[in-house]
């Protein structure tokens, strides 16, 4: 018979099998991909961009030349405000400090936004808006089909939906580009006008910085250097048409991605934040 001391003492070798065995019956939680810096600033530059972008298009409701072309824009608003949505709901998640896509939106200063500087440029006339569009949305769509093969399946998911609304927005914009372009003197002369004021602003779209560099080597998102060929290439085919003369100059202005930028966002954020800043937490 064992004495008191042998039946009361843990056998520490089978206490150390059971806990080990206990563990693999509950896997553990993965990490939250919080803290990935890059990960959540990429979210943030495609984010804050079609936010930008879409309230610079929603300007235009009740003022566009024709009412087609007012339903059109509007629609083209929803849809960049909807992907937006998207974009910052996931960068609130990756970012982990509980911030949604509200939050992102309405409770950030201008040195916090991360879009595209051509973004935020005024919109200008009709056609001057038109020829902004299609800069964007032809370089969008480059982005967004290399996006859809993202290593990360949320980028991949979004992605994948955006497309489809961005083919048909290059699909519009290019066509009226054409038809504005090669058509009277006078709207050829503003759509040459516009894509020469903008066309500096165009090259920051393929910039890159440490943190491109990072979610490139990653498979989440391309390097942005990448895109540039696909996109000249729709530029020239649509702009011959267009008869219109590509700028030869590469200079471009850039700032937007690292929050430095025109006096234009501020006026921008006044009006787009005024609710949320005059009725903190309000709701509807």
């Amino acid at each position: 018979m064992p004495s008191l001391p042998d039946m009361t003492t843990p056998n520490v070798a089978d206490l150390a099998r059971e806990a080990a065995q206990t563990a693999s019956a509950h896997p553990a939680v993965p990490q939250p991909d919080a803290g990935q810096e890059a990960f959540s600033e990429m979210l943030l530059r495609l984010g804050d961009s079609t936010l930008i972008l879409g309230h610079r298009i929603s300007e235009w409701c009740g003022h566009s030349p024709a009412l087609e072309e007012d339903i059109a824009l509007a629609n083209v608003a929803l849809d960049l405000i909807g992907q937006t949505q998207l974009w910052l709901s996931l960068a609130g998640e990756v970012e982990g400090k509980g911030r949604s896509a509200d939050d992102l939106a309405y409770l950030r200063d201008a040195w916090d936004f991360r879009n595209l500087l051509i973004c935020e440029r005024p919109n200008g006339d009709f056609g001057h808006t038109l020829m902004r569009q299609f800069l964007f949305d032809a370089w969008h769509h480059e982005l967004l089909k290399a996006l859809a093969a993202s290593s990360d399946p949320r980028v991949a998911e979004i992605a994948a939906k955006a497309g489809k609304e961005v083919a048909y927005h290059l699909e519009r914009s290019s066509d009226l580009v054409v038809r504005l372009g090669d058509g009277t003197e006078e709207s050829h002369r503003r759509m040459q006008e516009a894509l020469d004021d903008l066309w500096s602003y165009a090259g920051e779209m393929f910039i890159g910085d440490a943190k491109d560099a990072e979610v490139a080597a990653r498979g989440i998102a391309p390097d942005p250097s990448t895109l540039r060929a696909a996109w000249d290439q729709t530029l020239q085919h649509v702009l011959t048409e267009a008869t219109l003369q590509i700028p030869e100059g590469s200079f471009a202005h850039k700032g937007g991605k690292q929050g430095i930028h025109t006096e234009h966002l501020g006026y921008i954020l006044s009006e787009m934040q005024f609710l949320q800043r005059a009725y903190p937490g309000a709701s509807w």
